[in-house]
């Protein structure tokens, strides 16, 4: 059975778990989810997903939700080098660069979109103030990221993995539709992001393929 990625292709989180497929050159059916009507909420979807979010897969009858561990899951299925298994240290510097992205780089990006880009899409005035707290913050954090690249190629050390790839989706957007260059205007990151960004993986997906 193909595997079946249930999503919306401008989703941020659906984009993660695309770009994870595009790069384990994987077989997969999509089945979009209309995230405009709320389709996402319907019970019948509820049933595979209880908080109404998208994505999740259904892998041969196997739902899993959240785009973080379908991603590991993936990329442990296929054995793809994007997530280290059996290196103890590199186990661990894996997860350490992982919980940097989740901890100290989504939370800000995510919610200076959400300020930027989302709430006004539904109508809500954005919070000037928190807005610009949001972008600090973000830009602060980004100075440890600089001080890590000056030392090693990626986040986990000289191989990518998925928690360079996590940044892409929000990456992206901020700065191509807030004009953010945190992620550009440093030497380090500006080479780690034009590294990831020209991924053929991350073209696909972001070209809506």
């Amino acid at each position: 059975m193909v595997l079946k990625l249930h999503g919306a292709p401008y989703s941020t989180c659906t984009q993660r778990v695309l770009l994870v497929c595009k790069e384990l050159n994987l077989q997969y059916e999509f089945v979009n989810v209309n995230i405009q009507t709320g389709e996402q909420k319907d019970p019948a979807y509820m049933k595979n997903q209880p908080f109404g979010q998208v994505p999740f897969i259904d892998d041969d009858g196997f739902i899993l939700f959240e785009s973080r561990a379908i991603a590991r899951y993936l990329a442990q299925k296929h054995g793809s080098s994007l997530i280290p298994v059996t290196d103890l240290k590199k186990v661990a510097l894996f997860e350490q660069a992982a919980s940097i992205e989740q901890a100290d780089f989504d939370p800000y990006a995510y919610g200076y979109a959400l300020e930027k880009i989302f709430n006004p899409a539904m109508g809500l005035q954005p919070n000037d103030a928190f807005t610009e707290q949001l972008k600090g913050t973000l830009e602060k954090k980004l100075q440890g990221y600089e001080a890590i690249f000056a030392k090693q190629k990626y986040l986990a050390g000289d191989e990518i993995t998925l928690a360079d790839l996590f940044h892409l989706p929000y990456g992206v957007l901020i700065t191509n539709a807030l004009k953010f260059t945190g992620l550009t205007d440093s030497p380090n990151i500006a080479r780690w992001w034009k590294d990831i960004t020209a991924r053929p993986s991350w073209q696909a997906v972001g070209n809506g393929a």
